[in-house]
């Protein structure tokens, strides 16, 4: 079912005189929000800029991202997220709301987002590459009110990044901290959705452990799913598992770190470009745990998934293609 019509907002137009804002989640230590302003300030110098560095702690992140959003919308400025995945996601959804530019300096784990947008991982490059950036509109996603910039689930990706939150805490920020956080999760015993899920006048009832919808390209890729290409189409993908145990759950783990998921018969993945899902009953569950870009929240059913009819606007490079994982130095 086709998106309506609606203009879009006007591209940004960015007053290179006035100060960029940088929204930065405080939760690091003092050492690591110190390093943080050495870098953007070494950067702005060098580039001739002024920017307002706002430290956030994470239970006033959202207050203080709309706040700035609003000042960047005033001052014909961007809006600059510094943080992982969360941190990204809270200020996208004020840049969002308010039709400024958003500049991004990622500081996450596997920083889908970024690297699909070219954008350097390594902080210093990163606040180099934003400054020479222009406001490019890029696709969002949208699940009820909130946007998403890499995914959105129920199910079972949820707890997967709970499970995770648990495993750093304990061990620590790595990739194979969260690799083995994920590989038990997904080996234990899952509770199955039953929903029912409608793209327009279809309407089907399902019964998976977990309804995964991507936005972005790379991490498509990455674990082989055709799908990838309906980002080009202005859709965005869906991915649903069937009831398995847990020695086909192994199968489904190798399969997606040898980037051949899609070829499994067990999973069913689809494009839209907007989708209703509820309950399959009437008196089922009134809310889900719902994941998105890294962040776990409940929310109200029914859940509306769609693309969103207005873009995010993105300082980035229109010369420049995505980034590879050899080409940034990730395995």
């Amino acid at each position: 079912m086709p998106i309506p019509e609606c203009p879009p907002l006007p591209v940004p137009d960015i007053d290179p005189a006035a100060a960029l804002l940088f929204v930065i989640n405080a939760a690091s230590g003092r050492h690591d929000a110190d390093v943080t302003r050495q870098v953007i300030e070494t950067a702005l110098l060098a580039a001739g800029r002024t920017g307002e560095l706002l430290f956030a702690p994470p239970d006033d992140l959202v207050r203080v991202a709309q706040r700035a959003a609003r000042m960047a919308t005033e001052r014909r400025t961007a809006v600059i997220a510094v943080g992982g995945d969360g941190t990204i996601n809270t200020v996208a959804q004020a840049a969002h709301a308010q039709g400024c530019a958003l500049g991004v300096m990622p500081q996450g784990t596997f920083n889908y987002f970024a690297r699909t947008h070219a954008i350097p991982t390594d902080p210093a490059a990163a606040a180099q590459a934003l400054l020479r950036g222009a406001p490019v509109a890029i696709q969002v996603g949208l699940i009820n009110d909130r946007v998403f910039l890499v995914n959105a689930s129920v199910g079972l990706y949820p707890q997967l990044l709970e499970d995770r939150e648990a495993y750093k805490a304990r061990f620590g920020r790595s990739r194979l901290v969260a690799f083995g956080a994920g590989l038990v999760t997904l080996l234990g015993r899952h509770r199955q959705l039953r929903l029912r899920i409608e793209l327009g006048a279809n309407a089907r009832e399902i019964t998976t452990p977990t309804l995964f919808v991507g936005n972005n390209r790379l991490q498509l890729e990455q674990v082989g799913l055709s799908q990838a290409s309906a980002l080009d189409e202005g859709c965005i993908a869906a991915v649903m598992l069937r009831p398995i145990g847990a020695l086909a759950m192994l199968g489904l783990i190798w399969r997606g770190a040898m980037g051949t998921l899609g070829e499994a018969d067990t999973v069913e993945s689809f494009k839209f470009q907007r989708m209703r899902v509820k309950p399959r009953r009437a008196w089922g569950r009134r809310t889900v745990k719902v994941a998105f870009d890294g962040e776990v929240s409940r929310m109200s059913m029914p859940l509306q998934f769609q693309v969103s009819p207005q873009p995010l606007y993105l300082l980035k490079s229109r010369a420049e293609p995505a980034v590879s994982d050899a080409e940034q130095g990730h395995t």
